[in-house]
This record gives structure tokens, sequence and C-alpha cells, in this order.
């Protein structure tokens, strides 16, 4: 529909004010669990769909590349600011009437000055699922986002069991990973708009095999540059990855390719965690092998985008 009709702008806008309403009904209905459960997954829904409407906006701009880069940094700087300034200092309740303001607010430039890609399209979701070349590149992606969700969601954990890092050392260690992403994202969406998403993206599965190989072998006085190229590695794969499905892809079905784009992310945030937990319990708690088992996700992801571009 939002291709069809040009409603892009129109339901970014829609969701983007959901959630901050969605937050202060969190926030009344704290204590009733079921129904807070009930809104909180509702907000994840939400929030989604915000998401996939704001990535089809990159489509208006000139430099996609850089317009992607520098929202990639924007967001790092912004969970930094919520880990170092706010999470210590919030708690629920009341932190869901903070986030809501905080997030109406952040949102009202994009809402007032963004505008609506201008292509509109008759839509078949039968064409697009017979688009190989889209569906083998889709492949490869799910493949490094597996990676980059369970280092996001498991980092923690690993730095506390392998390296026995207390909770500020690993609040550190992340935090510098956060800054690895701002820097790479104003880098990454330079080059990606000098060299192409194309020519750029394939770098990714070089970076992540390096970085299973590196943390399976970096000693604890170097964990800190080891998380800044965690960061680096983050920040290149969602700067890179958005414009190249706009470069290769897209005309006027861009919401509907995004679409897919956000479900391989969502798949990918539970399969990665299914996959290190099995490799977990097949190294009988192996943190260190488990982790650099993961490799054959790069290798496959490679494997699987040259075959993507022979057939371009």
């Amino acid at each position: 529909m939002a291709d069809y009709r040009g409603l892009r702008k129109t339901f970014f806008s829609l969701f983007s004010l959901l959630i901050p309403l969605i937050c202060f009904a969190l926030y009344l209905s704290f204590h009733k669990v079921e129904l807070n459960l009930f809104l909180y997954l509702l907000l994840a829904i939400i929030h989604q769909q915000a998401m996939l409407f704001y990535n089809s906006l990159l489509k208006i701009f000139e430099t996609k590349g850089t317009a992607s880069g520098f929202g990639v940094a924007l967001g790092y700087v912004g969970s930094a600011i919520a880990l170092i300034l706010f999470a210590p200092r919030l708690s629920p309740p009341t932190a869901f009437i903070w986030i809501a303001f905080i997030f109406l607010l952040l949102s009202l430039p994009s809402l007032i000055y963004l505008t609506e890609p201008k292509e509109r399209q008759s839509i078949s979701i039968r064409e697009v699922l017979k688009d190989k070349n889209f569906l083998l590149t889709m492949a490869s992606m799910l493949l490094l986002m597996e990676l980059a969700n369970t280092m996001i969601a498991m980092m923690g954990v690993y730095l506390r069991e392998v390296y026995g890092l207390k909770e500020g050392e690993i609040y550190r260690t992340i935090g510098l990973s956060a800054l690895g992403g701002v820097l790479g994202g104003l880098l990454w969406g330079r080059l990606t708009d000098r060299l192409s998403a194309n020519r750029l993206f394939p770098l990714g599965f070089f970076l992540w095999s390096s970085f299973l190989i590196l943390l399976s072998l970096t000693p604890r006085s170097m964990i800190l540059l080891l998380g800044l190229f965690a960061g680096l590695s983050l920040s290149h794969l969602w700067t890179t990855s958005r414009v190249l499905l706009i470069e290769r892809f897209t005309r006027g079905d861009i919401a509907l390719r995004f679409s897919f784009y956000s479900l391989s992310e969502r798949i990918a945030s539970s399969l990665g965690l299914f996959s290190w937990s099995l490799l977990l319990y097949l190294t009988s708690g192996n943190y260190r092998l488990s982790a650099l088992l993961m490799l054959v996700f790069p290798i496959l992801g490679f494997i699987i985008y040259k075959l993507s571009n022979r057939r371009l």
C-alpha cells in the first residue's frame, strides 16, 4: 500500500507518533502485568514498522551513503548517551515517560522536513519472490545480521564469562564499541558514496571473519581495542546494506523490499542466538570455541553473495 499509493512518509509518521503514546500507556499500565506485556509487544511491532519506513525514506537523498552512515552514527551516539546518562538513573515505570518525551522530541525534525520518495508502482510480492538475485543477496545479509544481533545481545555475557570483566568494565568496552560505530558510520558512509555499496558491502564478510578470529585470540589487555573494531564492523553492515538494497533492487517498490530487509533482521536476531546456544551446547560451554565456529556464517554469506553477483 505504501509503495502503490506513495504513503511511505505517512506510515513513517503514523508509527513514529504511536511509539510515545504506547510508552505513555506502558507507564500507566505498569502494575498490570498482562496488559503491560501486551503493550510492550505492541511497541516492538510498531517500532519495527517505523524503522521499515524510515529505511525506505533513504531513497530521497542524493548522497545515500553519507545519509545512511550519519544515521548509524547518531544511533550509536544515542545508545551511548542512553547507557551512560539515563540507564543508571531511570527505572520503570518513570523511564517510560522520559523515553516517550525524548523520542517524540527527536522525531519531530524528520516528521516535519523529510519528503516522500516520488516513485510509485504496482506491487507484486510474487514477483519479488521470483527475483533470485534479491533473495540471494538478502540471504547473505541475513547471515551477517545473525552475527551482528548475536554480538549485540550476548557480548556482555561473553566478556563476563571469558574475561571475567566486572559491570563497569563491560560498560566501558561496549561504550568503546559505540564510539567505533560512530566513527565507522561516518567513514563507511563517505566511502559508500565514493565507491558504491556494491563494491564496499563485501568487505563486511572479511571484517566479521576477522572479528571472530580476534575474539578467540585477544588477551584481556587488548579487549578495548576489540570493542572499537566491533563497532566498526557493526556500522559497516548497517550503513552499506541499506544503500546496497536501494542501488541494486529498488525502483518504486522501496517499502516492500525493505520489508524483506526488516524480516531478515528479525529472523537473524532469533536464529543467531539459537545457533550460538547450540554451538555452546556442542562445545560443552566453551565460549571462545563456539564464537570461533560462528565463522561459518560470514564464509557461507560470502559464497551466497558471490552467487547473487554472478546472476546479474
